[in-house]
């Protein structure tokens, strides 16, 4: 009864954490929280099978998550320049666009 106590906590939150609008890095964190938070309720009740060890494993998963999904954003540097070249073959540098940073380059 208490997994699926759990398990309908971490769907009514992620259905929550959807409806946010967010930029790109606090998506990945809120990704990790919910991943993590559930992968370690999972753990936290195989190892413990308790209601205790179940919310440490989650709290402690949810903590993890959140670090990783942060530290993995991509980070864009306004002072990075790209080398463009002009439609007569003259090359300039300037300020990367919005394709470098998604990897459409």
């Amino acid at each position: 009864m208490i997994i699926k106590k759990a398990i309908l906590a971490v769907l009514i939150t992620a259905a929550l954490a959807g409806c946010q609008s967010q930029t790109e890095g606090q998506q990945r964190a809120t990704t990790g929280a919910l991943l993590g938070g559930a992968g370690g309720a999972l753990v936290g009740q195989a190892i413990g099978g308790n209601t205790k060890s179940t919310v440490i494993g989650a709290a402690s998963g949810a903590l993890l998550g959140a670090v990783v999904g942060s530290a993995t954003t991509p980070q864009r540097r306004e002072d990075q320049l790209c080398r463009y070249q002009d439609r007569y073959g003259r090359i300039y540098t300037a300020p990367c666009d919005d394709r470098y940073y998604n990897g459409n380059y």
